[in-house]
């Protein structure tokens, strides 16, 4: 399978007063371009398998797993099945990806 360089889809489920929570999705081969999360981002996943690759480990993630990404530390993902999770961060959190 070729892998793609692309971002994943990222919609807004829901806001509260301090919180929102996004739906992720991406297809098996795609690679998350490097990006960080201006706050502490908690990943639950619903279905798939992809690699959160982080500056000093590897992390398998896939259906059932949670994680919790700190504040602006730099990670991709790279999708291995059809992935789909939720993330949940600070109302104000932005999702911001570098530039090579």
């Amino acid at each position: 399978m070729m892998e793609t360089l692309s971002k994943p889809e990222l919609n807004l489920l829901h806001t509260g007063k301090k919180l929102k929570t996004l739906q992720v999705s991406a297809l098996g081969g795609m690679i998350m371009p490097l990006h960080h999360a201006t706050s502490e981002t908690v990943i639950v996943v619903q279905e798939g398998l992809a690699v959160l690759k982080m500056p000093n480990k590897d992390h398998v993630l896939g259906k059932g797993v949670s994680f919790i990404i700190p504040a602006l530390i730099d990670h991709s993902l790279e999708v291995k099945t059809n992935f789909k999770a939720i993330a949940i961060m600070a109302l104000d959190s932005e999702i911001e990806f570098l530039k090579k």
